[in-house]
């Protein structure tokens, strides 16, 4: 078999020099279509469902929410496993599923069920999916440098203008804050006063809750004109909650301040945010989605960060914590120094030992045309190009070289013998 492919070959060199390169054009375009990545994803297939009950505690979390839906999500096909933890006021669920299942076929099937499993869950308590990436999909980690802005004002540019602009980029999965103060209105109610005026907490929670809302009307016509009736409710900012009404104390309207005051302060923190020893920082984590190319979402992430910082307050700015890039170009510089180091040394001692350019060049060949081959099969089996792949892509191209050698080799040797036999030169 192998001789009539070598036999083959030698009488039709172009088809064959045609075939290599049009192989070589298509691992081309398979190096620049490979996902690149400094860190391999082995990370289990799985899908989270994040479900929160703020003030419970763990045992109740467990009961009430935790365990509904473990029993609910145990039916999905290509379910492997299904993983729970609880702890005060959030109920975390891992659906791992089969590592050949599609992930968005996993999240649809997910939410099917999750319908049906929100009957047994306590009033008001909504489970959502976790993003869809993957544990090392963490790829950019930046802060906010707003010296002249309290970390409540930082947070706040944070949620409501760089993470909703960030989370348009192609790639992005999700942008998670961190750090700072989520501001709300907090009312802080007399306890006495509420017993002077016969009235509960769940009567302030209501009425406050009510009041905060537009409603709609009907149309009515009047002098050949149509009017639209609408309320207009929202609280804009502490004097609307200051004088919403609570109850009627003999013809006088009992209003919030009358009972409490309001105030505007940061939600509950469980834990701060500390930057270098250098105080508390605002910013946002850039998470990946399943199977991208982090090198062109990174790329993309910092294009729209430029965008972004043009609208910014003066003297914002961002800083860089993370990223990931760094790493990944560094591994492609390895790749790259290592693959120029092969070549130079084939052909040192190819033409030392052989004197014969040809044969150098024939086996320097071999080496980008194995290398662009070999992203053909990256691609086919879904990997990418990671620290791991590139260091076996490298360790392989000794193995490709000392292979060029040795046929090269043998065939000068035996051609020189063939040359040298008296057989030979006497016809």
């Amino acid at each position: 078999m192998i001789p009539a492919i070598i036999d083959f070959s030698l009488k039709n060199r172009l088809f064959v020099l045609l075939i290599t390169a049009g192989l070589f054009g298509w691992g081309i375009y398979a190096v620049q279509e490979n996902p690149i990545d400094a860190i391999p994803d082995l990370s289990e297939n799985q899908v989270i469902v994040f479900t929160e009950w703020m003030g419970r505690s763990p045992q109740v979390i467990e009961d009430q929410i935790t365990y509904p839906l473990v029993s609910n999500l145990q039916g999905i096909p290509q379910v492997k496993d299904v993983r729970a933890s609880s702890m005060f006021g959030m109920s975390f669920v891992y659906i791992i599923f089969d590592d050949k299942t599609d992930i968005y076929w996993a999240r649809t099937r997910v939410l099917e069920r999750l319908n049906y499993a929100q009957r047994l869950l306590p009033e008001g308590v909504s489970p959502t999916l976790g993003p869809d990436g993957t544990g090392v999909g963490h790829i950019f980690w930046y802060t906010l440098d707003a010296g002249k802005m309290d970390l409540g004002e930082q947070r706040a540019l944070q949620d409501w203008y760089i993470k909703l602009a960030l989370q348009t980029v192609p790639g992005v999965a999700e942008v998670a804050s961190f750090g700072g103060f989520e501001k709300q209105y907090q009312l802080v109610i007399d306890p006495l006063k509420l017993q002077f005026y016969n009235l509960s907490l769940m009567d302030v929670m209501n009425k406050v809750k009510a009041n905060n809302n537009d409603v709609g009307g009907r149309k009515f016509e009047m002098s050949d004109m149509a009017y639209i009736i609408r309320g207009l409710g929202y609280v804009k900012n502490k004097q609307d909650l200051e004088n919403i009404a609570i109850a009627n104390n003999k013809g006088i309207p009992v209003r919030v301040k009358d009972i409490g005051t309001v105030q505007m302060g940061g939600d509950l923190r469980l834990g701060i945010f500390d930057e270098n020893g250098e105080g508390e920082a605002v910013g946002g984590i850039v998470v990946m989605r399943y199977g991208e190319n982090a090198d062109k979402v990174i790329a993309a992430v910092k294009t729209k960060m430029e965008e972004v910082e043009r609208g910014l307050p003066k003297g914002v700015k961002f800083n860089i914590a993370y990223d990931r890039s760094s790493l990944i170009e560094a591994a492609i510089y390895t790749i790259k120094v290592k693959l120029l180091e092969e070549i130079i040394v084939v052909c040192i001692i190819v033409i030392i030992f052989l004197m014969h350019w040809r044969s150098a060049l024939s086996i320097i060949l071999q080496i980008p045309v194995t290398i662009a081959l070999s992203f053909l099969l990256l691609n086919a089996f879904g990997i990418s190009s990671n620290i791991m792949s590139l260091t076996g892509i490298a360790l392989a191209i000794g193995v490709i070289v000392d292979n060029g050698i040795i046929m090269s080799e043998n065939a000068y040797r035996r051609l020189s013998e063939w040359q040298n036999n008296p057989k030979h030169q006497k016809s």
